[in-house]
Parts: structure tokens; sequence; C-alpha cells
């Protein structure tokens, strides 16, 4: 018969994969629709975002929980992984093998988030740098000089017809 800790650690790392697949899903999607520029349906994916972000922090609030209780036990309560291991030697090699997994895929969606927050950035200075060129009619302001320079005005924005 299983015990009560394989059965709660079983659980939680089920959810835990479930939320990470799926996140590790958005996030490629979410990718693919920032390189195609379509911003309608990156909004229309804020929802499934949101609902995953919730459906993470109550698996992290779950594994406080029962590391609180396996403390209160006077079981190894650090990490998920040092309470696995604690279990008897069946549960706690299928077990350890799946915190390991789960562990994985943390570090993959860590990277994917990355890999988004740098195509972001990177967009965000490419619009930055071609509203420069647009505010400045394309004209390198110099670096120091005295007095105005006669193409300190963007063409498109100042210019005197």
């Amino acid at each position: 018969m299983k015990s009560d800790w394989e059965v709660d650690l079983a659980e939680l790392l089920n959810d835990l994969s479930s939320v990470q697949d799926e996140l590790l899903g958005v996030l490629s999607d979410k990718r693919d629709r920032m390189a195609a520029g379509d911003l309608q349906s990156m909004s229309e994916m804020a929802a499934r975002e949101e609902q995953l972000c919730e459906r993470l922090k109550a698996c992290h609030d779950r594994r406080g929980q029962l590391l609180q209780r396996a403390g209160e036990q006077g079981l190894p309560h650090d990490s998920i992984g040092e309470l696995a291991s604690a279990l008897p030697k069946n549960s706690a090699g299928k077990l350890g093998k799946r915190v390991k997994e789960a562990s994985s895929r943390m570090r993959l969606l860590q990277h994917q988030s990355l890999t988004n927050w740098v195509l972001a950035q990177r967009t965000l200075l490419h619009l930055s740098q071609m509203l420069e060129i647009i505010a400045t009619g394309g004209q390198l302001q110099p670096t120091y000089g005295r007095g105005e320079s006669g193409h300190s005005r963007g063409a498109l924005v100042d210019r005197e017809a």
C-alpha cells in the first residue's frame, strides 16, 4: 500500500508536470506569434497565461505545505527531492526520477522565458531605432559641437516647407 507521502508527492508532481508542459507550449506559441508580429493573438493568450500562472502558484503553495508538514514530522524538508529520497526505496527511486524531470523542465521553462524576453527586448530596440530615424530624418547627430546643426530637425516632423 502506498504511503500518504508517496501519494501526495505523486499528485504534486503530476500537476506540476502538466502545468509545465502546457506552459512550454504557450511559451513556444508566444515566441512564434512575437516573431510573426501577431499582436492580436498574443493579447488573446494573456488569459491562458494567467491561468497557468495561477496553477503554477497553486503547485508552489502545495509544495510549501508538504515541506512544512514533513518538517513537523521530522522528515527532510529542504526540498521535494530530499523528501522523496527519504521514502522507502521503491518509492524514492520513482519519485526521485520524476523530481529530476520536473527540475529539468523548470530549467527549460526558464530558458524559453529568457528567449522570449530577449526577443521582446530586441523588438523594442528595433522600434526605438526606427523612431529615431524618423524623428531625425535619418541624419546622424554629432556627439559634440557648438551651436545647432542645420540638420538637427527631423524632415518628417519639423521641417518647414
